[in-house]
């Protein structure tokens, strides 16, 4: 996943298998245990957030919309990057270009993700697709710099 055909590393693979690992390591049941039996601090805190768990108490709709959400956050970061990639073909590309690229696209890719999925929860309340999504920028906001540093890893088309 994070190789092209002639073995280099493009950016949005780049992007998206480490969106991959932050959600296969962080969404975790055990992460999140962990996270929520003390004040564990913003950081940790947030890396939780596209949590993907097996429960049997929780409703089939809500284990759903988690599973997907992930999935998305993933999904959409590989094409966020690549929709980007034109200013990485400006005068501009760089460093600080590519890292900035990295850490928008998983913004929006994290609030993405959870705006669709706010539809299939069994209980989102008035306005709550927003708040769900507000929970999701956040999360891009905090956590996507990682992205960012790795997108700037990757090779430009």
């Amino acid at each position: 996943m994070a190789f092209s055909r002639r073995g280099y590393r493009t950016a949005a693979s780049v992007g998206a298998f480490v969106a991959f690992i932050l959600v296969l390591i962080f969404g975790s049941p055990w992460y999140r245990d962990w996270v929520d039996d003390a004040n564990r601090g913003l950081l940790l805190e947030t890396l939780a957030w596209p949590a993907w768990f097996i429960d049997g108490d929780v409703p089939l709709r809500d284990l759903l919309a988690a599973s997907l959400k992930a999935i998305l956050l993933i999904v959409f970061t590989f094409g966020f990057i690549t929709l980007m990639a034109g200013s990485q073909l400006s005068r501009a590309r760089g460093g600080v270009s590519s890292f900035l690229v990295g850490w928008a696209a998983f913004i929006f890719a994290a609030a993405l993700a959870a705006l669709i999925t706010a539809a299939i929860y069994t209980d989102p309340g008035p306005g709550g697709a927003v708040v769900i999504a507000t929970g999701g920028s956040t999360y891009g906001l905090i956590v996507g710099w990682i992205v960012g540093l790795a997108s700037m890893a990757g090779r430009r088309p």
